[in-house]
């Protein structure tokens, strides 16, 4: 399965835990440059730079609010990421719930086994030695 070239930039702006904290900050609401380099100790061209890769890949978008430049989430890039990452979490599902089947099935068999095992003739009682 091919991701389009758009997944490939989300998942590298997602890579870094400081883009991935500003996104975090953002989902509760907009917020400014300075805003969002307030809990990082790095300077605010650092933020700056993460910023443009996180606009870059569709995951923020700038605004206008007279001398302010507040940033805020954009939801359909990380929706798409979602969307692609479902199949494999359904493909997972459906691949655990084989092996639980199988488990119990084998599980099942063992007590099966035991009850269904004959008298050795040889021995005068069921199966091993005793």
């Amino acid at each position: 399965m091919t991701a389009p070239a758009h997944l490939d930039t989300t998942f590298a702006a997602l890579a870094d835990p400081t883009r991935r904290a500003i996104l975090a900050r953002l989902a509760k609401g907009e917020a400014s440059v300075l805003e969002l380099a307030e809990p990082f100790a790095m300077t605010q061209p650092a933020i700056s730079k993460h910023l443009k890769v996180l606009e870059r890949a569709g995951l923020i978008s700038r605004g206008h609010d007279a001398q302010r430049r507040p940033r805020r989430l954009e939801a359909r890039p990380l929706r798409e990421a979602t969307e692609w990452l479902e199949k494999y979490r359904q493909f997972w599902v459906g691949s655990f719930r084989r092996l639980d089947a199988l488990l119990h099935e084998l599980q099942d068999g063992n007590v099966s086994a035991k009850k269904k095992r004959k008298r050795n003739p040889l021995l005068g009682h069921k199966g091993g030695v005793q």
